[in-house]
């Protein structure tokens, strides 16, 4: 798995308006400025985002960005699947599928499966909220 700088930025911006208080709305520049990213570069990212209504957009002068729902039901791998084309650790698995032409005679395809699977289904467990606090690797 190879997360690229799209997604990367795009758990940024996420986080950035996770922390948040309220629901702020929060300019493209304020994130560009804080976290040096080009405004086209941002403006690609967030418009995935919010394709997917992982955001909310408000226009004019004050407008900007704020996310659709709480922290808490935002998970890592949702956020890095709507940017990134494929999180499999080979590029014969892709959305969960094996296509490969050799996929058949192939030994190992049920390892990079299973990895692939273990991978999705931890970053499924992780949220913004997580990420945020913290808390999910303290030890007490």
């Amino acid at each position: 798995m190879n997360v690229t700088s799209k997604g990367r930025y795009a758990l940024r911006v996420m986080l950035e308006l996770a922390s948040r208080q309220d629901g702020e709305i929060v300019s493209l520049k304020t994130i560009a400025d804080k976290h040096d990213i080009s405004m086209k570069y941002l403006e690609t990212i967030v418009g995935s985002l919010k394709r997917a209504s992982l955001l909310e957009s408000t226009r004019g002068k004050d407008g900007g960005y704020k996310l659709s729902r709480p922290a808490a039901d935002y998970s890592v791998g949702e956020i890095l699947r709507c940017l990134e084309d494929n999180l499999a650790p080979v590029s014969c698995i892709k959305s969960g599928s094996i296509n490969c032409e050799k996929a058949g005679e192939c030994i190992t395809v049920p390892m990079w499966k299973e990895l692939d699977d273990i991978t999705n289904a931890y970053l499924d467990t992780v949220s913004l909220k997580d990420l945020l606090t913290g808390d999910k690797w303290r030890k007490n």
